[in-house]
């Protein structure tokens, strides 16, 4: 008889649920704060595996509102951040689709705070850490606020939101030694979602270098959901929203991401505030992807799951209106810190749908804002206030700042003649969606969300081989970090269900094998148990790759903003910095002088230029070209080897280089005695030749933003 019979016969054999726990050397259970062993810690309670979180749901509530109080007084999430006051003007009225008033008239603007963020970092952490980036709109409309709270990555890590507090305790510094801040190359994060092979899809956008974004204002934001346009007739019709920035959607590598944290870890924060201040106001384009009603269920995916994408490639994404960004906060802690975002706040013309994660970020903001803000009066915060007028019965609380009269604080009532009243529909009364719903209450995720890997697949093919190579290398640096093999190895697995180039790349810097693919992916959920739910399954999509996933492909030309650095000395040719510093600045670049010290410099003609920054305290990494201007400075900069330093680095990073007349300077660099000197301008160097610099060459140059294939060649030594 095998043994594992004998020990079914014992009378008093523990439950077989315990047996397995033992296996892995415990005899815990998962249970709530009373004590009530868990059943099912994967799903939310659902009315149907595709319906509406229901609110009785104790386990989710009490997991959220623990998870919601862990820190104070700063944000458990999206902690860091910077924010500016704009406007949103609508291009066209889209009454067919919404009777949002915001969206109505092409002539109204609608006043915005947007507050951009990471995500995993404490409120002092780097503003370059890889990471999400949050991407939250306040709409101050007539018909009440609107919070538009997404990131700048269209899908998430999880399908339901009772594994959000799992998911940040992962990726937040492991408790028992604080380590490492604001970055997620550590065991517990890894270990997480090696187990949870529904966060492939977004791993492979959070290796990528959308996760290290070159500004704020050049990166995308998405709504992340799928919620509903409502008209006037009651019509629903699905809808994805985008950001599309105007300057195009441009990231770092990693090895200036590093660099750049090291000397101005403000980098994205002041380059926001300083573009605004400049007047060089950030722009975006809202753009929606429509789906109608009955074509909910035509893809190979499912709309209502958070990991997924609609491909630009099958709804194309229509461009409705313009977001500007054009004042910053007069305040830091009044504005930035306290703006309260919610999804649950929506005005009429949009409405929610059943995705299982949206469901829960309902609950959880509110409660967050209780604890984080003082009390249920956060909105009268001023820059959380509508400037739509607020009347109900709500009363007192800390922090309560309106003084109410009268002696009615419910309704119906007759001794105030029944104000405040409803309001009717048709008086902008807000009315949720009528869904259909017959089904029956259950802890279960439908059929529909158990592919995990087909949009995974479908980004990495999207990539140009550069982004991909990038891909490879930050997932070999990140698992790289991570000390318990079995985490490296069973990550490696769920690879390769996405690219089998791409496992063996990373598995080849690793020095390890590929594994085969596990039994079992999600080891928090017991094999014999309800197998269908949760194993992962892989269709046939009927997009293969979509050119809208590429960052290379945006925002070339347009070199508006861009940092061009010019490296001065004593003996400068005057004119050739101000002829090549007014051609650039016509484009909107903004032109920072280097000198040896924080002074000015001399020209060849004994006039002198003001110095915006020494080399001593400058870095290339916060630059994005580079000119070397005509005169004996050249000769005097050979022996600053922090201005060779800012060449070599320059090039390794593949920006735009420029020298007029002469390469004295440049011959002292590393790349001039490789490069090809047939083919310079080819390689983003723009090299005069005692002739006066081609202006034109070094724009164009810089709006080409970066020259990849120089990645091929040796390693500069910088």
């Amino acid at each position: 008889m095998k043994k594992s019979e004998k020990k079914n016969e014992n009378p008093n054999k523990k439950s077989q649920d315990l047996d397995r726990n033992r296996e892995y050397g415990t005899d815990q259970f998962l249970t709530t704060n009373q004590g009530v062993r868990i059943n099912d810690d994967q799903n939310s309670l659902k009315a149907g595996n595709r319906g509406a979180s229901l609110l009785e749901d104790f386990i989710l509530r009490e997991k959220i509102t623990h998870f919601d109080h862990e820190r104070i007084p700063e944000r458990i999430v999206h902690a860091r951040g910077s924010a500016a006051h704009g406007y949103f003007q609508v291009y066209e009225s889209m009454e067919k689709y919404t009777k949002a008033g915001f969206l109505q008239d092409p002539n109204r603007k609608t006043p915005v705070f947007v507050r951009f963020s990471t995500v995993a970092g404490f409120k002092g952490s780097t503003d370059l850490a890889r990471d999400v980036r949050g991407f939250a709109v306040k709409f101050y409309t007539e018909e009440g606020n609107y919070d538009l709270v997404g990131n700048n990555i269209p899908v998430f890590f999880i399908q339901d939101a009772i594994k959000f507090p799992d998911l940040i305790h992962a990726v937040k510094p492991e408790p028992h030694n604080e380590i490492p801040q604001a970055a997620s190359a550590h065991d517990t994060f890894w270990d997480f979602v090696s187990l949870m092979p529904e966060s492939t899809h977004m791993l492979m956008w959070a290796m990528s270098d959308r996760a290290i974004p070159r500004s704020l204002r050049m990166m995308e934001g998405f709504g992340i959901h799928s919620f509903r346009f409502v008209n006037a007739k009651g019509e629903s019709t699905f809808v994805k929203f985008h950001w599309k920035p105007l300057l195009g959607t441009h990231g770092v590598t990693w090895d200036e991401a590093q660099k750049i944290s090291g000397n101005d870890s403000d980098f994205h924060r002041r380059d926001l505030w300083e573009a605004i201040e400049n007047g060089e106001y950030p722009e975006w384009e809202f753009g929606v992807q429509l789906i109608a009603e009955e074509d909910e269920h035509k893809f190979d995916f499912d709309i209502l799951d958070p990991t997924k994408l609609v491909p630009e490639e099958l709804v194309p994404v229509k461009r409705i209106g313009k977001m500007v960004l054009n004042r910053n906060p007069d305040n830091f802690f009044a504005e930035t810190e306290q703006v309260a975002f919610h999804p649950g706040h929506i005005v009429p013309g949009i409405d929610f749908t059943n995705d299982p994660l949206l469901q829960g970020r309902l609950f959880s903001y509110t409660d967050t804002q209780l604890k984080r803000l003082g009390g249920p009066n956060f909105h009268e915060i001023p820059i959380n206030r509508p400037i739509a007028p607020m009347h109900n019965n709500q009363r007192d609380g800390h922090m309560r700042q309106e003084i109410n009269k009268g002696k009615t604080s419910y309704q119906p009532n007759s001794l105030a003649n029944g104000c405040p009243f409803q309001a009717k529909i048709a008086e902008g009364g807000f009315d949720s969606y009528p869904e259909k719903i017959d089904a029956k209450k259950v802890r279960e995720r439908s059929a529909s969300f158990r592919d995990h890997f087909s949009q995974a697949t479908l980004f990495f093919n999207s990539q140009t081989p550069v982004e991909q190579q990038h891909i490879i290398d930050a997932f070999s640096f990140e698992l790289g970090k991570v000390e318990v093999k079995e985490i490296r190895v069973r990550m490696l697995a769920t690879l390769n269900e996405v690219d089998k180039k791409l496992a063996k790349s990373v598995a080849d810097n690793l020095g390890v094998k590929v594994p085969k693919p596990p039994k079992q992916f999600n080891h928090g959920v017991p094999a014999d148990f309800n197998k269908d739910r949760y194993e992962p399954t892989k269709s046939n999509p009927s997009v293969k790759s979509d050119k809208a996933l590429s960052m290379m492909h945006t925002g070339f030309g347009n070199i508006s903003t861009r940092h061009v650095a010019f490296l001065c000395a004593d003996g400068v040719d005057g004119k050739s910095v101000e002829t090549m510093k007014k051609a650039l600045e016509k484009k909107g670049a903004m032109v920072k002088i280097l000198g040896p010290n924080s002074g000015e410099v001399k020209t060849a003609d004994g006039k002198t230029i003001p110095v915006d920054q020494s080399y001593r305290t400058s870095a290339s990494v916060v630059f994005d070209a580079f000119y070397v201007p005509a005169g004996k400075s050249q000769q005097a900069l050979k022996k600053q080897p922090k201005a060779i330093h800012i060449l070599n680095e320059g090039y390794k990073h593949c920006k735009a280089i420029a020298a007029d007349k002469e390469s004295t300077l440049l011959e002292e660099t590393h790349y001039w005695k490789i490069i090809d000197k047939k083919n310079l301008q080819e390689n983003g160097v723009i090299f005069s030749d005692g002739k006066s610099i081609d202006t034109k060459a070094f724009v164009e140059a810089i709006g080409k933003h970066r020259f990849w294939d120089r990645e091929k060649s040796d390693d500069i030594p910088a």
